[in-house]
């Protein structure tokens, strides 16, 4: 498996790659335009980048053998995540690489701001000696309102709490647990828009923290407060917070990140002594770049090798004990939903997938992803796999419910898929058996079985009689069709009967014609697992 490494890693992260006997490691020498990468991309399963090669859509196109793209830094503007997903290629980041480096250059624009340092230092360089120009604040006592306590946020405010700051927070997904942890208050938009001395964002760019900070929200901020972002560009309206600092609401500005990098020559930052600008320079440390060089060179190899997700953006991670332990779950959510999607009328509008007993304790969406990949398999073929099912779903207008039940049954843990076109459902329920998990299908259509879930499965549904099963085995027999496995159900004796049979071989239409003709046979389907 050939690694394009694109970008300029770190000697440790390519020698990473290197050591893994397994992959051919190409180091391109300079960054690749998208005709050249394209030319190279006939065999490559994994691209290397930090921000400056772009993967587009048309890479991806004309990548038919890429599983992977990985990026040496946290953001992925210059990767096609869309088309990634569709195709089945994970995107993946580095997401704990440069988390001190970024804090430490947020504090240390937070101290150049309260004390105007830059300015001073200009000043000293033009051979000028104005203290009075330079008067600034102390840190201690004041209230510093981080926007997003993800691993930057946090270590943010640990050096916020030293230094004597009161830290307020706004994280949607920060729980009161957590934030009285980390010994932050958590408060409201317009909350910390009234209360906080300094701002500085810390939140990734999203649909809903795009342009977040605009004139809006300037207007409701302390007169004299102070803003920063080392995050990402965008967040901040550029144009209003220009006029945020002319109007004198915003003492002053720090910003690393800008909507468009790099900052254009005659762009109004540069000219106003209040703002403070530096290039990006958030991951800019010799061991930021090391430790994401590494990052990548691991997360990438785990894929490629093991099947292990480590930072995926367009995918949920597992490492790879977690991997381990919910690999049986992927194995039998995936026969689940072919064996589903045979059963299934076509057309299907709502899949509904029900974990019980101690499947409710697994990570819900990767087994979600590898059920669907089953039961879209005669849909997408080949194309569908669990990074693309649910956008692949969504596209064909399945809805896909996730249910955790405690309902009480035979069984300590247990999946269950219902598929419905309408009020028409067809359903099928799985659970392991013995210390090796050996998956079984236990329930069908609300019917209780035991089906091992291997190779071709012929259903029949007959009137329970004497001699039905030497009948059927008689038929196969004939045409040299072996039973590796049998399982007999009936409501009760002389009543409806569904025979289960896993075959080593797809039996003919003219096999299945003949078995037909016996009056007590009402239907027979052949289902294809693998």
């Amino acid at each position: 498996m050939k690694v394009l490494i694109c970008d300029p890693i770190s000697a440790k992260g390519i020698e990473y790659f290197q050591k893994q006997s397994e992959l051919e490691v190409v180091v391109l020498e300079k960054r690749p335009s998208e005709d050249e990468l394209i030319s190279m991309a006939g065999d490559v399963s994994a691209y290397v980048v930090r921000s400056e090669t772009k993967i587009t859509a048309k890479v991806i196109e004309h990548s038919p053998c890429l599983k992977v793209v990985g990026r040496a830094g946290v953001g992925v503007d210059n990767v096609d995540v869309e088309s990634a997903t569709q195709r089945g290629i994970v995107v993946m980041n580095t997401p704990g690489g440069n988390t001190i480096s970024t804090a430490e250059l947020t504090f240390a624009m937070l101290m150049a701001l309260a004390r105007k340092i830059p300015q001073a230092h200009m000043s000293m360089s033009n051979k000028e000696w104005n203290r009075k120009a330079f008067s600034g604040t102390e840190l201690y006592n004041k209230t510093l309102a981080i926007l997003g306590l993800g691993r930057i946020g946090t270590e943010v405010a640990k050096r916020a709490q030293a230094f004597g700051m009161h830290v307020l927070a706004f994280d949607p997904y920060l729980s009161p647990s957590r934030a009285k942890a980390i010994q932050v208050e958590i408060a409201t938009l317009d909350a910390i828009y009234a209360k906080a001395d300094f701002i500085t964002v810390h939140m990734p760019m999203t649909d809903e923290t795009r342009g977040m900070i605009n004139e809006n929200a300037f207007a409701k901020m302390k007169k004299g407060m102070r803003i920063l972002n080392c995050a990402r560009g965008g967040i901040v309206q550029e144009e209003d917070l220009v006029e945020a600092v002319k109007s004198g609401i915003v003492a002053g500005a720090a910003m690393d990140v800008y909507s468009k990098e790099p900052l254009d020559a005659n762009h109004p930052f540069r000219e106003i002594t209040e703002i403070i600008t530096t290039p990006h320079l958030g991951a800019s440390t010799q061991e930021a770049q090391q430790n994401v060089g590494i990052e990548i060179g691991e997360s990438i190899s785990s894929y490629l090798l093991t099947g292990a997700i480590q930072n995926a953006v367009n995918m949920p991670s597992l490492d790879a004990k977690t991997y381990a332990k919910v690999k049986p779950y992927l194995t039998l959510g995936q026969k689940l939903g072919r064996l589903v999607s045979q059963l299934a009328p076509q057309q299907n509008d709502r899949l509904v997938i029900t974990f019980g007993g101690k499947a409710t304790e697994m990570p819900s969406d990767p087994i979600a992803r590898f059920i669907l990949t089953g039961f879209l398999a005669s849909a997408g073929g080949e194309d569908v796999n669990q990074i693309n099912a649910k956008a692949m779903a969504k596209s064909l207008g399945i809805v896909v419910e996730l249910v955790k039940s405690n309902e009480e049954t035979d069984f300590n843990e247990w999946l269950h898929v219902a598929a419905f076109k309408g009020e028409e459902k067809s359903s099928a329920g799985g659970t392991f058996f013995g210390a090796q998990m050996n998956p079984r299908i236990v329930r069908l259509d609300s019917q209780p079985v035991e089906i091992d879930p291997k190779g071709v499965l012929c259903l029949i549904t007959n009137r329970d009689r004497p001699g039905i099963v030497g009948h059927l085995g008689g038929i196969l027999a004939k045409h040299q069709i072996n039973i590796a496995n049998m399982s007999l159900h009936r409501d009760r004796e002389g009543g409806h009967a569904l025979t289960v049979l896993n075959l080593d071989s797809i039996p003919e239409n003219t096999i299945l014609d003949e078995i037909r003709r016996d009056e007590d046979i009402s239907s027979i389907r052949i289902i294809k697992l693998s």
